[in-house]
């Protein structure tokens, strides 16, 4: 990963030639990426505005690379029904600059977590590499920007898009209906001209689903990793907190645990807001399944 030190200071990036990079970087799915979380957003569940500010955006982005992440994921708009809606222009002015100075010093893969075709365009224009969309395609225009520029897209199971107030969820078999729902996805976007290789399927954990859907999801992930390449996003998620009694800031060890579990049933990206922990975990889950030699070897010699 190269890297350089980040000016900040201001809203504008440091010039770099990686800035000038207009094609999307395909990411390598071929072993696991922890992909760590920026959200620019005042009102997250969890870290509650503290990245709000740019520089504090960009500054946990590196912090995430410089702790092993592969993937930074940069967020404007949280999904929850709860938190107030947030416009294009808006969500524009928070996204882009962050996305802009993150590859002014950094070749991580960029991923932008947005429903807005607009949004998606712009930050690839600037930088970005995936487009993550909790909404599942369903917006043709979406799939335009996707297939148009080459970017990797991230398609998440959900009923609705972001923001939608909707009576409690029910499935009759939660697994079957979301894999259904992704394969119909998948199909979609290929015949619109998304290349098969760049689509990455969620399952999307606690996204209009409860405790037990999303337990269901975990414990027959490969079901969902038949379908193709797969990111789970779990990271200190209602679904963690209820199964243990455990407000946010006192979930990583349930988070831990259930992403060791869908890195051994296929998950090749983790979603993560503990990226170091996340990291760990998973190198050790895929050393001990025999796809990552240990760093050392000198115990016992």
């Amino acid at each position: 990963m190269t890297t350089t030190t980040a000016t900040h200071g201001s809203d504008e990036p440091t010039a770099s030639p990686a800035s000038a990079r207009r094609t999307p970087r395909v990411p390598d799915l071929s072993h696991v990426a922890v992909m760590g979380i920026v959200n620019r957003t005042p009102d997250s569940f969890y870290d509650r505005g503290r990245t709000f500010a740019l520089e504090a955006a960009v500054e946990a982005a590196l912090r995430a690379v410089a702790e092993g992440a592969e993937w930074v994921d940069v967020g404007g708009v949280p999904f929850s029904p709860d938190t107030p809606a947030v416009g294009v222009v808006e969500e524009l002015d928070r996204v882009v600059p962050v996305v802009a100075a993150i590859r002014a010093v950094s070749d991580v893969v960029i991923s932008v977590d947005t429903t807005q075709a607009e949004v998606a365009a712009a930050s690839i224009e600037t930088g970005a590499d995936v487009v993550n969309d909790t909404n599942g395609l369903r917006d043709d225009a979406m799939l335009d920007v996707v297939a148009r520029t080459g970017a990797t897209v991230v398609v998440a199971h959900s009923l609705a898009a972001p923001h939608v107030h909707l009576p409690r969820p029910q499935y009759g078999d939660v697994v079957a209906e979301v894999a259904a729902f992704l394969r119909e996805r998948v199909a979609h976007a290929v015949a619109h001209g998304v290349a098969r290789d760049r689509i990455v399927v969620d399952p999307g954990h606690d996204l209009n689903k409860n405790t037990s859907h999303s337990l269901e999801l975990t414990r027959r992930l490969g079901e969902i990793a038949a379908i193709g390449p797969t990111l789970v996003a779990l990271s200190r998620k209602d679904f963690v907190g209820e199964t243990l009694g455990r407000p946010a800031d006192e979930r990583l060890a349930g988070s831990l645990a259930v992403a060791a579990w869908c890195v051994e049933h296929g998950a090749r990206v983790v979603r993560a807001h503990d990226v170091r922990a996340t990291v760990d975990a998973v190198r050790i889950v895929e050393a001990v399944l025999g796809r990552r030699e240990p760093v050392e070897h000198r115990h016992n010699r």
